[in-house]
């Protein structure tokens, strides 16, 4: 090629603007067809939208890795697959521009992906978000004439800095610039999102700012109503604020109490015995499996509190040796305006207090599994208690543990005791009912081992867990998606029935309806095994929507009935 040539490369106009504005180097770049690298794209991208990824990361709370933030942009983006001096693929470079420059995550990614590009197949889903989002903004550059057929977007082959340039040009929010490259790639409508022929439609029942479980009439028309509405699947909570939900003999003989229905919102200490004599007799649990399964409702109890309890509750006073304790010494955790105090999962009485529960419940009702969630762990700050650091010194040569309670060895030490009380709870469920399926619902991985200390990535590869639903409580589509897309999700999709856990409202904070339906198509469009809502009190609420708009919004999502994936 010619001098003259190399030179009217570089005198393009939307690349002489890039060069002029020190976005793009290309001083020495001989040929528009040169590759560029995976760090001169992002430094370009970051000079473009300056501020936009740290803005984004602060307002999201993520923080990545890397010397410098192109790095940490490239980390990002890309993943293991950050490289710097490595080619970047069309694919990456529009995940790095999408990451760079904060644009918005579609919901109907796949969907789009596939009805716009002949090639879509070929989209690695680590680049899937980020290519949709470049796509849906109109930022992809038109690269040949498709003869009314749709484009290719070769997502695997490397970019040029010709190409890399008129990307840039065609995302930026100077219009000038911007309308240098006339051309792109429009995404092609969609239409309307198919429904699975299986998934998991769970909602949470709980005695928190709810009153479906505190009479038969109650549950009768809220059961009724969820499977008029094709749910399929229900969870409700039968160990919460110190107190089984269900007579338990277990429970009787431990602190003194078989049952408590209502939780003690005001922080007496005392269970609410007007109210409770008011229940006599009453097996809210018995009752709501006999009304749910002829409606067709799997019923998977689930042990809200796991190991916590409020701190003054007759548990923690009838056994103040089983309490754990942070370094200070202390005991009590704030969780809102209520205390709460942690049971010792390392302390062989309390293991067992809570498997003999598990094994009543299991051996005495006809469910369909049962669950644990975040609260069957243990937050990091615990675990300084005489009874685990003499287990612990034990265990290593008399040396106490460390201060830091982030500690890598220590964290990993008490999780791996933590995995041991889910196998041994698992085997309980097993034994008593060979059936029922062990249903866990955690925070994200990375979350729950370092603040919780649940390594439920290695519980689900021990085959301890056979119906995972991440709990992904997020307003920000982008935050949402991007927790699904996290390998320890990934992973388990493999293996058993991954859902979401999506947030369907809160005391004086309700979801709208869009949002709800948004959140159960990024799901859908994802392929996870369905999803279950926090709370189910909590999908009638709303400020601007009548309680039949949201129920004829449910509707729409679930149109007809269907089963469940099977294990």
């Amino acid at each position: 090629m010619s001098a003259h040539a190399i030179d009217d490369w570089r005198q393009q106009p939307c690349v002489s603007v890039l060069s002029q504005r020190q976005i793009l180097a290309v001083d020495q770049v001989r040929y528009g067809a040169q590759p560029i690298s995976q760090q001169q794209f992002a430094t370009s991208v970051l000079g473009l939208f300056p501020g936009k990824f740290a803005a984004a990361n602060e307002a999201l709370g993520l923080t990545f890795e890397g010397e410098s933030e192109t790095e940490q942009l490239l980390v990002a983006a890309l993943g293991d697959a950050a490289g710097g001096q490595r080619h970047i693929l069309r694919s990456q470079a529009l995940s790095v521009l999408t990451t760079g420059a904060a644009l918005p995550y579609q919901a109907d990614a796949t969907r789009l992906l596939k009805a716009t590009f002949r090639d879509s197949s070929l989209i690695s889903t680590d680049y899937r978000e980020g290519v949709a989002a470049a796509l849906a903004q109109g930022v992809i550059p038109v690269e040949a004439d498709t003869s009314g057929r749709k484009p290719r977007l070769n997502p695997n082959r490397s970019e040029s800095y010709r190409m890399a340039a008129n990307l840039l040009c065609a995302a930026s929010a100077d219009q000038t610039m911007a309308a240098l490259i006339p051309q792109r790639i429009q995404p092609v409508p969609l239409a309307p999102r198919p429904i699975p022929e299986q998934e998991i439609r769970g909602a949470w029942l709980t005695n928190i700012d709810s009153q479906v479980l505190f009479s038969r009439e109650n549950l009768e028309s809220g059961l009724q109503r969820l499977a008029s509405l094709n749910f399929n699947t229900v969870y409700p909570t039968v160990w919460n604020w110190g107190y089984t939900l269900y007579p338990s003999a277990v429970a009787q003989r431990t602190f003194g109490y078989k049952q408590g229905l209502y939780p003690d919102l005001d922080n007496t200490g005392e269970r609410n015995e007007a109210l409770e004599a008011a229940q006599g007799d009453r097996d809210m649990l018995k009752e709501l499996i006999g009304l749910a399964h002829p409606l067709g409702l799997r019923v998977i109890p689930w042990f809200e509190f796991g190991f916590m309890a409020p701190a003054d509750s007759a548990l923690a006073r009838s056994h103040p040796e089983w309490l754990t304790q942070k370094a200070d010494g202390s005991t009590v955790k704030a969780e809102g305006t209520h205390n709460r105090v942690w049971l010792n999962p390392f302390h062989p009485e309390v293991q067992q207090f809570m498997l003999d529960m598990v094994s009543e419940l299991v051996a005495n009702y006809s469910v369909d599994g049962f669950q644990v969630d975040d609260h069957f762990g243990l937050p990091a700050v615990y675990g300084y208690d005489p009874y685990t650091v003499d287990l612990y010194r034990q265990e290593h040569h008399g040396q106490a543990p460390p201060a830091d309670h982030f500690d890598p060895e220590w964290t990993r030490w008490r999780a791996d005791k933590i995995t041991d009380v889910m196998r041994r709870t698992f085997d309980v469920v097993k034994a008593r009912q060979p059936k029922a399926i062990f249903s866990v619902s955690p925070n994200p991985h990375e979350f729950a081992y370092k603040y919780f200390l649940q390594d439920w990535d290695t519980w689900v590869n021990r085959g301890y867990v056979e119906e995972l639903i991440v709990q992904l409580y997020r307003s920000d589509l982008g935050r949402f998606v991007w927790e699904m897309n996290r390998p320890p999700a990934q992973a388990a999709r493999r293996h058993i029935p991954t859902a979401v856990g999506v947030l369907s409202g809160l005391r004086g904070r309700p979801v709208p309806m869009e949002r709800i339906q948004e959140q159960v198509g990024a799901v859908r469009d994802r392929s996870y095994a369905g999803v279950s809502f926090f709370f189910y009190e909590s999908l009638w609420w709303s400020d601007t929507e009548t309680l039949e708009q949201r129920q004829q919004s449910l509707r729409q999502l679930f149109p007809q009935k269907v089963p469940v994936p099977q294990v």
